[in-house]
């Protein structure tokens, strides 16, 4: 079974505000963890990378899928995401990544976007990219999925609504950035059945949420677990994340409330359907 950790960040931010601190990172421990990564002789995949070849090792015969062998892990993989969308990105991560060589992922919530104009949906939490500066960042070797257009709670959504948050961030950022978007990212992390059914039904192959784990072949492939990487992230922590040391104690607490917060999502979703059928 191979273990590959994924990295979850939101903003790399010197002075984050409130809103958005408790997930940010300092540019100096983000180059300092990116340094780490390179000296330890870790070789970063994009999600849509690693999706690839976890699919191709949990259909080995290649069927339906027109490749016959699974396809091999380079030597410590790791992938380095970020969720959103913030302008930060831009001015503080983008340049680390491409001195080190190394391809990411960014999450991006369309509605959000510094530019978007008649399409802005939601309430962004501090500044954010631009679309030219996405396109930027594809033509260093960042690869775009979608993380919603507006950002809500899709676990909480009605059937018409969930498919349109899928949908129109998927298309908008293929037609703004003329490829494919086949990968994307839950907001807040939460998912559910329904949501991932969705998110099949739109085009995505493969999704992730955060569960705080190493990512394995036994994921489902719509549900691939993260690593959660915060300003409280020593980098003697950062460290043990990264080379899978002591996982489940290191994020004990987050994965306990993310088991019972599940239990009361589920049951909130189920008493507004009450509610709107009763």
């Amino acid at each position: 079974m191979i273990r590959v950790p994924i990295l979850m960040y939101h903003s790399i931010h010197e002075r984050p505000p409130p809103e958005t601190a408790a997930l940010a990172v300092s540019p100096g421990a983000f180059t300092d963890q990116m340094v780490l990564l390179k000296d330890r002789g870790f070789t970063p995949l994009s999600f849509g990378g690693l999706a690839t070849i976890l699919r191709s090792r949990q259909n080995p015969s290649g069927q339906g899928t027109g490749h016959g062998t699974a396809e091999r892990l380079p030597d410590k993989p790791v992938v380095i995401t970020f969720d959103d969308g913030y302008a930060d990105f831009h001015r503080h991560a983008l340049g680390v990544l491409d001195d080190l060589g190394f391809p990411a992922t960014v999450f991006v919530t369309t509605g959000w976007l510094a530019d978007a104009g008649a399409d802005a949906a939601g309430r962004p939490l501090d500044r954010m990219m631009s679309w030219d500066q996405l396109r930027e960042a594809v033509e260093h070797g960042v690869e775009m999925g979608g993380h919603s257009h507006s950002h809500p709670q899709l676990d909480q959504l009605s059937e018409g609504r969930l498919r349109d948050e899928l949908t129109r961030n998927k298309e908008s950022l293929e037609d703004r950035l003329a490829r494919p978007v086949t990968t994307m990212a839950y907001p807040y992390g939460y998912s559910s059945a329904r949501v991932r059914r969705a998110v099949h039904a739109a085009g995505y192959e493969t999704a992730c949420a955060v569960a705080n784990d190493l990512a394995a072949d036994r994921h489902d492939v719509l549900a691939i677990p993260r690593l959660t990487v915060r300003w409280s992230t020593s980098l003697e922590r950062f460290g043990r994340i990264a080379e899978g040391q002591g996982v489940p104690l290191l994020y004990l607490r987050d994965r306990a409330l993310t088991k019972g917060y599940a239990i009361v999502r589920r049951t909130r979703y189920a008493a507004r359907r009450l509610n709107r059928h009763g």
